[in-house]
């Protein structure tokens, strides 16, 4: 099972339970919520961290699920889950992916009307609220009879409880809308919450905060949002819209003399804020989106009107929100042994780049010209860069014509820095490994090169023992010093191909090879996790933006997003290195 799958099926186990009895079971639905959610957002498979022994790897997974867990990726099935789950309709699950359907909602529809057929249901329900029938039932009415329609049309449209934008796509929708709430002058400060203020892979709905006087003027204002579709709810402190695609975004408002609070809430992670509280409890401390409150009775709300005193209130030094996932980082912030993470400030240059030099590759090639790239690259600040097009295709040239191909290429590259003084270019590839790990160029070619970057694009289904044991052959060339885009990943559309990444730490240690963080919207690959680990295995890394058009340059800050959740430093990452440095490593 994948791990959405296996996500969904917790979830369901938790929707048994509140239909069993809620109250009775909360922490059970707790403990299930909260699972799915970690391994829903899991950068490893499931099934892969139960074979190496490592789920207690998975954030907030108790040992009763893990061994769960277990069973599970042993037999694909759970003795447990079928007893909970038996007495539950099977109908009434597909009816939890719509927005708006609870648990509670879904049951009494499939039960009352007596709807068995799970690949009808949500037809089936639709059928009876366009004929009248669930206004008529208890609780229900017209308003709730036409808003479930309302959901259904949008669930059609491909609207649902478990799509999750990629982290560079809900960032542009919350940088247009803080644009828009900066523009008021009721608003004070404006801050984007929740995973995508932790700069997470993937994210659901965009949650907003912003510090107000005014909060009616500001939640009026946000709900007249030119981009929204329809207004989903208003209240006195919160409100929510739709805009195009069904992404969903919230607002919650706060003065600003408690905003710090509040930030700090509902950034998260659960697992931080839960740490967090018993961290203040020691202290006879508590926490809440409102201030701390000493335990004592008479004690008053203290409020903060920034993190950062919020945090120094505790004993601690501010933490980044990306690290805020209960790895440590409480415990450093307390010992102020923090790490300084990596700024978008410290780049200094970009390997992976496609120009639109005649290359006839093997794949895409890019669009702009390598002088475009340069200048762009000198608007960024950068010191060097190496474009890095694909291979030349192997079945439309013989080796001959692909070292005369490339010999041009060196001969433009050699101009280049001639001419440009300000931008040092290296001449690199992006070259295929084949399946028997074989590099798709030959030496002679490959000597054309300072060095070249080694990719996986074709056969991912090979075992991983095949598959690592292709990838170090050919990372084992000389020419060969960066992996790219490692695991293979495009999220939401394909997972990566597996890799013991003890083998490859290993390998990459003692070789001094260079794994990329590749900051293209649909990677993102390394995952944090696998730079977490890289960096404590002592693996230097470098961050590329994969770019095949001048503009996607800019996508540098999602690739540094990354590394600060895996915690890495300035001196982790190549392409933060001056020149003389980088180059030492580069090309040793």
């Amino acid at each position: 099972m994948t791990n959405a799958e296996i996500a969904k099926l917790l979830r369901h186990v938790a929707a048994a339970y509140i239909i069993k009895d809620e109250s009775k079971y909360h922490f059970q639905v707790v403990a299930y919520q909260k699972a799915a959610d970690a391994i829903e957002n899991s950068t490893s498979e499931v099934k892969d961290l139960a074979h190496e022994n490592r789920l207690e790897s998975l954030p907030g997974v108790g040992p009763s699920i893990r061994g769960y867990l277990e069973e599970l990726v042993k037999n694909n099935s759970v003795e447990h889950f079928n007893k909970v789950l038996s007495n539950v309709p099977e109908a009434m699950f597909p009816l939890l992916d719509i927005p708006s359907f609870g648990p509670k909602k879904a049951f009494k529809l499939v039960n009352y009307f007596e709807l068995g057929d799970k690949k009808t249901v949500i037809e089936d329900v639709k059928k009876l609220a366009l004929k009248g029938e669930i206004a008529k039932l208890d609780g229900f009415g017209d308003k709730s009879q036409a808003d479930m329609l309302q959901a259904i049309g949008e669930f059609e449209l491909g609207v649902n409880k478990t799509s999750r934008m990629v982290l560079p796509f809900a960032s542009e929708i919350a940088d247009k809308l803080i644009e828009y709430l900066e523009k008021s002058s009721d608003v004070k400060k404006v801050f984007p919450l929740g995973s995508l203020r932790r700069k997470k892979e993937t994210i659901g709905d965009v949650d907003v905060a912003v510090a107000t006087n005014k909060p009616k003027e500001v939640l009026d204002y946000f709900v007249s949002y030119p981009l929204k579709e329809r207004i989903l709810e208003k209240g006195d402190a919160t409100a929510s819209i739709l805009i195009s695609g069904g992404k969903h975004i919230d607002l919650m408002v706060q003065p600003p003399e408690a905003f710090g609070s509040l930030l700090q809430h509902f950034t998260g992670s659960k697992e931080h804020n839960i740490k967090l509280r018993e961290y203040a409890l020691k202290k006879g401390l508590s926490l809440s989106e409102y201030g701390i409150k000493r335990k004592e009775k008479d004690d008053k709300l203290e409020q903060y009107d920034d993190e950062v005193k919020f945090y120094h209130a505790l004993g601690l030094d501010w933490i980044p929100p990306e690290i805020r996932e209960n790895q440590g980082e409480i415990e450093l912030a307390a010992s102020h042994k923090l790490p300084k993470l990596l700024e978008l400030k410290d780049i200094k240059g970009d390997f992976h780049l496609h120009s639109s030099f005649p290359i006839e590759p093997s794949h895409d090639m890019g669009v702009d010209t390598m002088e475009t790239m340069i200048e762009k690259a000198h608007s960024l600040g950068y010191d060097y860069l190496g474009f890095s097009e694909h291979n030349p295709s192997q079945s439309k040239h013989t080796a001959k014509q692909v070292y005369e191909i490339l010999k041009k290429r060196s001969n433009k590259i050699e101009q280049l820095n001639k001419s440009n003084k300000s931008i040092r270019v290296i001449s690199l590839l992006e070259t295929d490994i084949m399946p028997n790990g074989d590099l798709a160029i030959d030496n002679s070619s490959l000597d054309l090169l300072d060095a070249t970057l080694v990719s996986i694009h074709s056969v991912f289904s090979m075992s991983k023992v095949e598959m690592t044991k292709r990838v170090i052959k050919g990372l084992s060339h000389p020419k060969a010093r960066i992996l790219t885009h490692p695991t293979g990943r495009l999220l939401n559309q394909r997972p990566g191909y597996e890799l013991d990444w003890r083998e490859i730490f290993a390998f990459c240690k003692s070789e001094k090879k260079i794994l990329e963080i590749n900051a293209f919207p649909s990677r993102l690959d390394l995952s944090d996790s696998l730079v977490k680990q890289a960096i404590d295995h002592g693996i230097k890394l470098v961050i590329n933006t994969d770019s095949h058009a001048v503009d996607q340059m800019s996508l540098m800050r999602y690739g540094v997003d990354v590394a600060r959740r895996g915690w890495a430093t300035r001196d982790d990452i190549l392409n933060a290195q001056e020149y003389n440095t980088m180059i030492k490593w580069l090309l040793p």
